[in-house]
């Protein structure tokens, strides 16, 4: 077990590992810092697994889908765990076809206006104890912006990335049901963590916008087929001239 996966993580917090594969997460955990803040983070997730599930067996054919249980050998009754709804959401999109498939691009769509909500869950963890141990050299930086060019499209430099009175900690991946997000994360000498962060989008161009997350303040925009925020508790004035910097010089 090399870099756990969130489906690793989920069933270690749920209890469905063996004994040696728990001991060696445990051991990751505590060397880790920031492994340990995404633990943190998933067992505070509130998907809505189970909702999306039953919206989805009420579009099902029930009437062919019971006549293929009816046949089938009755199995255990599984425990509703995160990952029990997950398998479930999937073996029902492959038994309601069209309907499913529907249900899947709504339940996307969704994904997509909250990631900025995911986003706000995991920053809320931070504190500046959590960035003090990180390299700022930059060919650090350089090789952790490699692997986010790699996986989103983009061409980032730390050039590109300063920010007044914020100092570059660290770039790298995050992924939320499979979608990758990008962040960027910040000390600054002021307010403390603050992060950029950038998901794809297919929702065009749109202007800067605020809202405020876990006490945070937020402003977001999207550039053709990349959808950006930024996340801290600087002050909106101070986070809208950021955007517009970034803005300007195209990243």
């Amino acid at each position: 077990m090399n870099t756990p996966s969130d489906e690793q993580l989920v069933a270690y917090l749920d209890d469905e590992l063996d004994r040696e594969q728990r001991s060696h997460l445990d051991s990751l955990i505590a060397d880790d810092p920031l492994l340990s803040l995404r633990v943190q983070w998933l067992s505070r997730s509130n998907l809505p697994f189970k909702t999306a599930y039953d919206e989805l067996a009420q579009q099902a054919p029930l009437d062919r889908l019971q006549a293929r249980l009816d046949a089938a050998p009755s199995p255990q009754k599984p425990g509703f765990s995160r990952r029990w709804f997950i398998g479930a959401a999937a073996a029902g999109v492959a038994l309601a076809g069209v309907a499913a498939d529907r249900l899947f691009l709504a339940w996307q769509a969704q994904q997509s206006h909250n990631w900025r909500e995911r986003v706000g869950d995991y920053m809320a963890l931070y504190v500046p104890q959590t960035l003090e141990h990180l390299p700022t050299d930059e060919a650090s930086q350089l090789a952790q912006l490699r692997t986010v060019d790699a996986r989103l499209g983009l061409s980032l430099s730390p050039a590109k990335l300063k920010l007044p009175g914020a100092v570059f900690k660290r770039a790298q991946i995050l992924e939320y049901d499979g979608v990758p997000i990008a962040q960027i994360v910040y000390q600054d000498a002021r307010y403390g963590p603050l992060a950029l962060c950038v998901t794809r989008s297919n929702s065009g161009s749109l202007p800067v916008e605020q809202e405020r997350r876990h006490k945070m303040n937020v402003v977001y925009w999207t550039v053709h087929e990349h959808a950006w925020m930024l996340i801290g508790y600087n002050p909106t004035s101070e986070l809208h001239g950021f955007a517009r910097t970034l803005i300007n010089i195209q990243l």
